[in-house]
């Protein structure tokens, strides 16, 4: 596809080609050429008829190929807004979703306290952590992944949005940290089946698996979290954790069985099941 040449307008037209792969064809296409083009969305609104010149016009058709076959937006321009903070992205990581900002509201919620000493397993690009910083600048946060790629975006991230209140480390959930005691565990862990027909739809396709796929039926990493956090909650110290909408009713279970109390599923924007919590109540 040649598309040197072409107006704004024109490549807004191709949103049809889209249709397959997004829910959202038109703004995809204005998200692409604001970033080919680095300008802001009214740009394109205001100058429609304007030209791309050689070199944006290649940079626009290799990305609209890439999104045509399904890759994500966030991939292709590498960046994310997540809770009103613009996050760099990359395909070692999740990219962050509206849904989560569900564990971000509940934290905020639950956790009176304002010297809160916070973790965050499997920080990814450091979305959660990051997000509860902005909101808590007396918290003291650590957010740790197992993926060294990771560690290094999220620190990234925690540089370009200087909040200095989070330190980010490597560390396979608890293996690898100090003993400490946290106020608060926050966590949106791997929770998909292998055999979900879903990891071969959408965006997932192209995201890693070891930040999507756990084992006995996806259970297995949250069980890992639960019985894990015991050693490393305050009493009184409470553990968030993000799941699949069908698994709210096994975690609760986890949780009950774990010496944890006051345990309650918290639904996402679509009415489902997605997040789980309990305090800590020490034997």
């Amino acid at each position: 596809m040649s598309l040197e040449k072409s107006s704004i307008a024109e490549l807004l037209r191709l949103a049809s080609v889209l249709e397959v792969v997004s829910d959202s064809p038109r703004l995809d296409l204005e998200v692409l050429l604001c970033h080919v083009l680095d300008k802001p969305r009214s740009y394109l609104f205001t100058w429609p008829e304007q030209l791309l010149d050689q070199k944006s016009a290649q940079h626009f058709n290799d990305l609209f190929v890439r999104r045509a076959n399904g890759e994500p937006i966030a991939y292709l321009t590498g960046e994310k807004e997540f809770w009103s903070l613009s996050l760099e992205v990359n395909a070692t990581t999740l990219i962050p979703r509206p849904d989560t900002e569900l564990l971000v509201e509940t934290a905020l919620k639950v956790i009176a306290k304002p010297d809160a000493i916070v973790l965050d397993l499997g920080t990814g690009t450091g979305a959660i952590a990051l997000a509860l910083a902005s909101e808590r600048p007396n918290w003291q946060i650590s957010a740790v992944d197992t993926v060294p790629e990771a560690v290094a975006l999220a620190e990234k991230n925690r540089q370009r949005l200087s909040l200095d209140n989070v330190q980010v480390g490597r560390s396979d959930w608890f293996k690898d940290l100090a003993r400490q005691k946290f106020d608060l565990i926050v966590t949106n862990p791997p929770y998909i089946d292998a055999d979900d027909q879903h990891l071969k739809e959408g965006d997932v396709r192209f995201e890693p698996d070891s930040a999507l796929v756990s084992g006995n039926k996806g259970l297995a990493d949250i069980e890992v979290i639960i019985t894990g956090a015991k050693q490393y909650l305050s009493a009184g110290g409470y553990l968030l954790i993000e799941h699949g909408y069908q698994q709210a009713e096994a975690v609760r279970a986890l949780l009950n069985s774990n010496d944890f109390v006051q345990v309650t599923t918290e639904q996402d924007i679509a009415g489902l099941e997605r997040l789980s919590l309990g305090c800590f109540k020490k034997p």
